[in-house]
């Protein structure tokens, strides 16, 4: 659906998209991730043809951004960061000015525009101005504008920006939905949301394309399991020694104890899972166990460190 091929943008000052490439299939939800100016919002411009490129190619439904932008812009749904909707308007008044600008024939508009309005969520709040509604309600509202003229594509960068939790659950929950029947693009800071409603991930950084996989996989990219472990019953150098010896243990630290218990973070091998070895070798030596907590590398922890590096 989406072939980005060395796509770039350089401002002369700011090299702000460095030659990525990558592809989106059809029904796809794709999480677009990247700390603040590694090029997330320049790259969506790109695609929706807001910005022409440097240099590179990226074709939308088989359209090229450059040459068939027309085409491109009627197959995109796009929701920038700022929500761009007039505020003097009432909602249903914004969603028929926005059906009149993309072309929505007059026969099916009022369909189209009760249909929008039941998925977004907005049928309480046609009547009211735009500016009167809840930054929540005037999300949906941006959302709405984007799918009216029914696109296969979405674009929405950082569509939850400024929501209250509650709010955040309503919108991530729509675009769930959506991307049932759409390709979605999401871009967003909030790492729970990518996990909770994305089947692929993309990172970017510096203008680089550093990661692509599924949150599952990029999770488990090069990062080990580790566990907390909290043992009584031997000196603390004794069970460090013996935890040190179980099979597919790369390492062990002391840390905090509790109450005379002694406690220790041991690292193993990310795809094995040592609790019954752990337990095993406690078990063996008659030490109690008082606490194992298993703790696997998070979208998060990878995140920070292909973005710090």
């Amino acid at each position: 659906m989406i072939q980005v091929d060395n796509l770039t943008k350089d401002y002369g000052t700011k090299l702000a998209v460095d030659s990525i490439s990558f592809d989106v299939h059809s029904g796809e939800v794709l999480g677009f991730l990247g700390p603040n100016g590694a090029g997330k919002s320049t790259t969506m411009k790109m695609l929706t043809c807001f910005l022409a490129p440097t240099a590179g190619t990226a074709r939308v439904g088989g359209h090229d951004v450059l040459e068939q932008s027309l085409a491109v812009r009627n197959m995109v749904g796009y929701l920038p960061e700022d929500t761009p909707l007039y505020h003097d308007l009432t909602t249903l008044e914004m969603l028929e000015f926005v059906s009149s600008v993309r072309g929505v024939d007059n026969a099916s508009r009022d369909d189209r525009l009760r249909r929008i309005a039941a998925v977004c969520g907005l049928n309480d709040v046609l009547g009211q101005p735009v500016g009167e509604l809840s930054k929540g309600f005037r999300q949906r509202v941006g959302l709405a504008q984007a799918m009216i003229h029914d696109p296969p594509i979405l674009i929405l960068d950082e569509p939850t920006s400024g929501l209250d939790p509650n709010q955040i659950v309503e919108i991530r929950e729509l675009i769930k939905k959506i991307g049932e029947e759409k390709t979605v693009i999401l871009s967003t800071h909030i790492l729970p949301e990518v996990q909770a409603t994305c089947g692929r991930v993309i990172i970017i950084n510096e203008g680089k394309l550093v990661a692509d996989g599924s949150p599952d996989e990029l999770a488990g990219r090069d990062a080990a399991n580790t566990y907390r472990v909290l043992v009584e019953g031997a000196e603390a150098k004794a069970v460090k020694e013996k935890l040190e010896a179980v099979a597919g243990v790369s390492r062990v630290t002391a840390s905090e104890g509790e109450n005379g218990a002694s406690g220790f973070v041991v690292a193993g091998d990310a795809d094995q899972d040592l609790r019954r070895d752990l337990f095993a070798c406690v078990r063996d030596n008659d030490w109690v166990l008082l606490e194992m907590q298993r703790h696997r590398a998070s979208l998060e922890d990878v995140f920070r460190k292909l973005t710090r590096e």
